[in-house]
């Protein structure tokens, strides 16, 4: 027998909700025997039946909570609801033995307060983590104390947490700790920009995925966590804060009284059961037929130029790059060839598709090149002036019908289009770095661009072997204005003192999916450029928790850049 199943040998688990039947499954599992406790009959059922299903054994299904007084380890897993956590905690302590742990699994709660309701201060913690079926495990859970929790009783859980296939990671007991303020913070807004309509609800969550690589959309999360629950996370959240990102979205309310919860009630953001979803959030009227795209354009010589260029020679489209001279017009053609030849060495491509993308492709240092194109895109510098002054050139050569695209990530696509006279022909398409192998293309339409335009570059990016979503022109599109945000609500919350870059990815990382942790991905991308997009969606939006982070300028004022640099939040090796 583990130290773990020594100290805490019969664990009981108060609420059979997602995170009640995910513990009960993986204590029983580790070996401990588990008393499964709801007031529900049909929770309790339900509870079963997916204990039966996954060959779990070793549990005893109640509903008489006089049984937890035979637990060491008592885990209240009910609502998030203030007055439904009193309740199950100052019952457990009239009925448990005094050696009796306590722990909370609340995300928005105060775990002191909690703990100060039960009776017991010194031996009631916080377990904070979003496991969403037994078989997930629980990655990196956060380990929460109260002021005066002994450090024993800490490492005691820290080797159950161990003894479950789990890093505990101690965070403080500020509102949402590490996950659950950054994450609510980024659901939520995920649901304010389906309910204003910017994109539907397939194109937000593929985005996110494609975009991201989180491994769920946040309205899929959301529907995954239940909306009651998400609902009641943000209310607290945003009742202990003050802050506006955490004041539930309305449309979480409206479907919550609605009776649209989520995977368990077969219908939320998402449809589960066969019927009609939430609602139609698509933007951009009926779909009209696209144009024929047959030749296409690229003016640029950068990373994303290149890598755009080399998407378009690869999939049978002739491709003519223009670069601002003939010198860099061959570079980035010699840096289309290296890819490819990485490629073929790497057993991916073929000689003879080398070949045959390398004939397609050619260069110029002139825009009198581009002027049969069917689709011309840019991707120069994120630089308005200098975007501007393109599409200028690009209005005087392309042919009548061309569709003129920008792949910028932060800049209004419609100024671009008034440098022209035919905004109705110009929208954007942001590539994803690298665009060789990101698959997601955000197609973003101003308040000018016609329909056919927009049909046009959907069927384009398909073509091309992308995941089109389509969206409006708002700063930061779907990525960047749910993506940045979050990566900003990090580093304020290390400047903080809630837990430190590593205890922050680490969280991230292992306790909810993402594939970085966000200090990671801020230096992978550069801390500049991050700090370029926080000012935009700042200017934009004019919310005080978007002014960028203290942290984040001082770096990039020190020349701090991240990895390009050899040093951002993190120091790399630049050998």
């Amino acid at each position: 027998m583990g130290m773990a199943q020594q100290r805490f040998p019969t664990v009981a688990v108060v609420g059979l909700g997602i995170t009640g039947s995910a513990l009960m499954a993986l204590l029983a599992r580790a070996g401990h025997r588990v008393v499964a406790v709801d007031v529900d009959e049909a929770a309790l059922e339900r509870a079963r039946e997916r204990a039966r299903a996954a060959g779990v054994e070793g549990v005893d299904f109640t509903t008489r909570f006089a049984d937890v007084a035979r637990a060491d380890l008592l885990v209240e897993a009910v609502p998030e609801q203030l007055e439904a956590k009193r309740q199950v905690l100052r019952r457990a302590h009239e009925v448990c033995p005094g050696a009796t742990v306590f722990a909370t699994t609340t995300t928005s709660l105060s775990v002191t307060a909690l703990a100060f309701e039960s009776g017991r201060m010194t031996s009631t913690i916080g377990l904070h983590f979003f496991p969403t079926a037994p078989e997930d495990g629980l990655g990196a859970v956060e380990l929460i104390a109260t002021p005066v929790t002994a450090r024993a009783l800490l490492d005691d859980v820290r080797e159950l947490l161990h003894g479950l296939g789990s890093t505990a990671v101690s965070s403080t007991d500020s509102p949402g700790f590490v996950g659950g303020a950054l994450t609510m913070s980024y659901l939520n807004g995920a649901a304010a920009m389906y309910e204003q309509r910017y994109a539907a609800e397939e194109g937000i969550d593929a985005a996110m995925t494609l975009g991201c690589g989180v491994p769920l959309g946040p309205l899929a999360q959301l529907d995954a966590m239940g909306l009651d629950t998400a609902h009641d996370t943000l209310e607290a959240l945003y009742q202990r804060t003050g802050d506006r990102g955490y004041a539930p979205a309305p449309v979480l309310t409206h479907m919550v009284a609605a009776g649209l919860l989520g995977v368990k009630s077969g219908r939320g953001f998402h449809d589960y059961a066969g019927g009609p979803a939430a609602g139609d959030a698509r933007t951009g009227g009926q779909a009209a037929v696209p144009r024929t795209v047959r030749t296409i354009g690229v003016v640029g010589s950068g990373v994303m130029a290149t890598g755009i260029a080399e998407v378009c020679a690869r999939s049978g489209h002739p491709t003519t790059l223009v670069a601002r001279s003939g010198v860099k017009a061959k570079e980035a053609l010699a840096a289309v060839g290296r890819s490819l030849e990485r490629q073929v060495r790497r057993g991916r491509r073929t000689p003879e598709e080398l070949a045959a993308t390398t004939a397609r492709l050619s260069g110029a240092s002139a825009y009198e090149a581009l002027a049969d194109c069917d689709l011309v895109v840019e991707a120069v510098a994120e630089d308005l002036a200098v975007k501007r002054g393109v599409f200028g050139a690009l209005d005087r050569v392309c042919r009548p019908g061309a569709v003129l695209a920008t792949s910028t990530s932060s800049l209004p696509v419609v100024e671009c289009a008034t440098a022209t006279g035919r905004p109705q022909d110009v929208l954007g398409m942001h590539f994803f770095n690298p665009a060789p192998v990101m698959k997601l293309v955000e197609v973003v339409r101003t308040v000018l661009t016609a329909q056919d335009t927009v049909s046009t570059a959907l069927a384009a990016a398909a073509a091309l072997g992308k995941r089109p979503v389509q969206c409006a022109d708002r700063a930061g599109f779907i990525v960047n204005a749910l993506l940045f945000p979050y990566l900003n609500r990090a580093v304020c919350m290390m400047r903080e003192g809630v837990a430190t870059a590593d205890e922050i990815d680490t969280v991230m990382t292992a306790g909810h999916g993402f594939p970085m942790g966000p200090f990671k991905l801020l230096d992978v991308i550069g801390l500049d450029v991050s700090l370029a997009i926080q000012r935009t969606l700042h200017r934009t939006f004019r919310e005080p928790a978007l002014a960028p982070a203290r942290p984040l300028e001082q770096l990039v004022e020190a020349g701090y850049l991240g990895r390009k640099a050899g040093r951002g939040f993190r120091s790399y090796d630049t050998v």
